[in-house]
């Protein structure tokens, strides 16, 4: 197991989301050696909460005081009003995990606001793979645990495409009607890293824009992707209005995209160079906890900046380059982002070896900004 940088509350119940195969339980049986393991994919187990959530009770001896693990616990919502009471009466400290938060927002995770934590696990992290990173496999497959110890990473992505993106879906009565959803998949990645027109991706799928627009909405509740919207605080320019669009991981965006003779190399590795960038920056923000909004900067004019980060800690604006020779040009977007915005800490990642400064703007090359991302946010 690779070390994980997510450190779990050590008193108050949590939740612990996160897309299917980011390591929530390999991470929950390693922090919580102790705890009373009840798994929701056990097909006795669900059946019996589902019948009656109440069982919920039986399952955990009088007197027992360590932690409760409920894993997948989207499955069975109507369990946490059992949860909720057995943390008020009996002092129960839970570990609730879940990969889809569907069904929980509408079924009553309200219910243990204040009296459960809500963390997020992600892909694993440069930092957290140490010596086994390696730019270009993560560039090709991803971070996901499983995508740096299987033998085949390739097929491991292809299952999980199959398996969970298109099948799970299917299962959880999200569509019924799968061969639009996986036409869709392939429209949407066509569409990572970019503004998101919507009724593009419609009619590249032949399919309904209120019926894409639906799918859109399944990926983000199944935590498979994220719409990150245009910064426009204090705008002294037209900005875009469309969110940019990015799967959650960068192997999963290339199991998904389509390739032939007509698709550049270049631009697929660009859109995963970047989409690496994004999960890094949304895992940090997480582990740390430093509540920065996430954005990014495009003005009708096509200036843009890739990854714009505001909160309490200040403003931090990223763009990220391929190329390892940088020109003039390159940074047009970050110095006009500057100029409105002169608070703004302004950083350029690209695919060279020297790290140096470009007036006001910081240029690193892209595995030393990954390994020092921490403390730049």
């Amino acid at each position: 197991m690779f070390p994980r940088s997510l450190r779990p509350p050590r008193t108050k119940s949590f939740f612990l989301f996160g897309p299917r195969g980011t390591g929530k339980t390999v991470w929950v049986r390693d922090r919580f050696p102790g705890a009373l393991y009840l798994d929701l994919l056990e097909s006795e187990l669900y059946t019996e909460l589902l019948a009656s959530p109440g069982r919920i009770d039986r399952r955990i001896p009088e007197g027992f005081r360590g932690w409760v693990v409920l894993d997948e616990v989207q499955r069975v919502p109507e369990v946490l009003d059992e949860v909720h009471r057995l943390i008020e009466r009996r002092g129960l400290r839970f570990a609730l995990t879940g990969s889809s938060a569907r069904k929980l927002w509408r079924k009553g995770v309200n219910l243990l606001a204040g009296r459960a934590l809500t963390l997020g696990m992600h892909p694993l992290t440069c930092r957290e793979l140490g010596s086994a990173f390696r730019v270009r496999h993560s560039l090709r497959f991803g971070q996901l645990p499983a995508a740096y110890v299987e033998e085949d990473p390739e097929g491991f992505l292809r299952s999980y495409v199959r398996t969970y993106l298109r099948e799970e879906v299917l299962q959880e009565g999200l569509t019924r009607n799968l061969g639009a959803f996986s036409r869709f998949l392939e429209a949407a990645s066509l569409s990572q890293a970019s503004p998101l027109n919507v009724s593009a991706v419609a009619r590249d799928c032949h399919v309904e824009r209120k019926v894409v627009e639906d799918y859109f909405s399944i990926l983000e509740d199944l935590l498979l992707a994220v719409r990150v919207p245009v910064f426009a605080k204090r705008a002294r320019r037209r900005v875009v209005a469309h969110p940019k669009f990015y799967f959650f991981d960068a192997g999963v965006f290339r199991a998904i995209r389509p390739r032939g003779p007509l698709d550049s190399p270049e631009e697929i590795n660009g859109a995963a160079l970047e989409t690496l960038r994004f999960q890094e920056i949304r895992a940090w923000n997480d582990y740390l906890r430093l509540d920065y909004g996430l954005h990014y900067w495009r003005t009708a004019t096509g200036l843009e900046v890739d990854f714009v980060l505001y909160g309490e800690r200040g403003l931090r604006a990223f763009e990220v380059k391929r190329s390892s020779r940088l020109r003039s040009e390159d940074f047009r977007g970050l110095e006009s982002f500057r100029q409105d915005f002169p608070v703004a800490r302004c950083t350029m990642v690209y695919g060279g070896t020297r790290a140096y400064h470009e007036g006001a703007v910081r240029v690193l090359p892209f595995e030393v900004c990954l390994r020092e991302l921490p403390d730049l946010l």
